[in-house]
Parts: structure tokens; C-alpha cells; sequence
């Protein structure tokens, strides 16, 4: 069954709604500011917006911090989060506007938030970390499917998934290609992990790790030497430092 196009086009109907009526509420309010529930309203209004600037300020504070001292600040992992998630589609729309490239963004992004997780030193059991790949890993031309069972893979050596699949022999973790985003969702819901070690292109693992958040996932960016999404590569000592970092609660 196809979904229903009046379903996205009611939903911005009533967005718009929204706005319309929270704009039309601040111009009332401040044409009628000498009434006494006028000024409470607008007071409140006011308040609850200072409120939401400082969360994002002490979250930009909070990032700043935990990079200058790798070491996690505890009290401000919420307003860390609120600040990333209200201002990351903020950031890309104005690197567009002054014509920085979206992928320098959100590699950005991604070393920003791996530098946020090894600061809260994760100690995990090997069995509750997934490391999750994408299936472009493979050799376009492999005949062998692996997508459904990783285990399938011979090991000839002609993309990465053997020495994946050894890594995470060697450490006990759980290994899972995806074909996309959908399944990687799929495989973290069945799989509940504690942490993650997620290769993707910059695109996904931006989307993967807001997604998911707050489930600490360390990004690895793959190599496309061949063009996005075709026999793509990965370095396989950041892999393993990765594995190693949640094995041993960075140390």
C-alpha cells in the first residue's frame, strides 16, 4: 500500500499553522504589553527562550570542554545533546550558503563526536559491542553473499570483510553488514548493543549516530577510491583501535 501524500502535506499545513500562531501570539503580546497577563505570557515566552539559549550555550560550552580536557563534564551531556541536534542542520544549511562542502561538515561532526565518547570512557563486554558495516566493503564482483550471513565470506583477501571478520574473532565482538540505513537500524535493535563501531560514508554515519543517539557509536569513515558506495575500503587499525577502546574502557 502506497503511503498517503496528504499525510506529509497536512503535516507542513499544520507546522506552518504552528508558526503562524506562535508569530501571531509574540505580535499580539507585544502590542499589548501594559496588560498584566499579557506582560505574564510574554514573560514566560521570553523566559522559556533564554531557557533554550543557555541549554544550547552551556552544550557548545560542554563539547569545547570535553575536547580541551578528554574528560567527560556528566552535568552537561544533555544540554551537549540538545546543542548538536538543534544546531547541526543549522550548520550544514550555512556551510552551503558560504559554499564549504557538506561532507568537510560532517566529518567534522563525526571526529567531534568520537572525541565526545572516548571521553566517557566506555567499559564494555565484548559480546555488547557491534561493529557494523556496509555491504560496498564487499567486492562489487564477489559472487558470495554475505548480507544475510557475514560468516559466508571466504576470506580470499579481496576487500576488507575477512580481516573484519578475523578482528572481531580475535576480540569476541559482533560483526553486521548492512545494506543501508534501514537495516542498520534493524541490526541495532536486534542486536540492543552498548556500543557501537560504525564504517559508513559521511552521510550515514552522521544520520546513524544522530539516530541512534545517545548510544555511544565510535564513526570510521571508509575510503572511496572507486567513487561512493562501490568497493569501498576501511583502515582496519582505526577498526581495532576502536574495538579496543570500549574493551578496555579507554585505556
Amino acid at each position: 500500500m502506497y503511503p498517503k501524500k496528504r499525510l506529509f502535506v497536512g503535516l507542513i499545513c499544520l507546522s506552518l499553522l504552528v508558526v503562524l500562531l506562535l508569530v501571531g501570539l509574540v505580535w499580539y503580546l507585544a502590542l499589548n504589553r501594559f496588560s498584566l497577563i499579557n506582560q505574564i505570557l510574554l514573560l514566560s515566552v521570553g523566559s522559556l527562550f533564554l531557557i533554550l539559549l543557555g541549554m544550547v550555550a552551556f552544550g557548545i560550552g560542554g563539547i569545547v570542554l570535553t575536547i580541551w580536557l578528554a574528560r567527560s563534564i556528566p552535568p552537561l551531556q544533555s544540554p551537549i545533546r540538545i546543542a548538536t541536534n538543534l544546531l547541526f542542520p543549522i550548520a550544514l544549511y550555512l556551510g552551503r550558503l558560504i559554499n564549504i562542502d557538506r561532507d568537510l561538515i560532517r566529518s567534522s561532526f563525526i571526529e567531534v563526536n568520537n572525541q565526545l565518547v572516548r571521553a566517557r570512557k566506555y567499559l564494555v563486554s565484548p559480546g555488547k559491542v557491534l561493529l557494523l558495516t556496509p555491504h560496498c566493503l564487499q567486492k562489487a564482483d564477489c559472487p558470495i553473499k554475505i548480507t544475510n550471513n557475514v560468516q559466508n565470506c571466504k576470506r580470499c583477501g579481496g576487500c576488507s570483510i575477512g580481516s573484519l571478520l578475523e578482528l572481531t574473532e580475535r576480540y569476541g565482538v559482533k560483526l553486521a553488514v548492512a545494506t543501508g540505513g534501514t537495516f542498520a537500524r534493524k541490526f541495532i535493535k536486534d542486536y540492543r548493543p552498548q556500543a557501537v563501531v560504525a564504517i559508513a560514508c559521511e552521510r550515514d554515519l552522521t544520520s546513524g549516530i544522530q539516530d541512534i543517539n545517545p548510544l555511544p557509536v565510535v564513526g570510521i569513515i571508509n575510503e572511496r577510491p572507486q567513487g561512493p558506495c562501490f568497493n569501498t575500503q576501511v583502515n582496519l587499525n582505526r577498526v581495532e583501535n576502536a574495538i579496543q577502546y570500549f574493551l578496555k574502557g579507554g585505556d
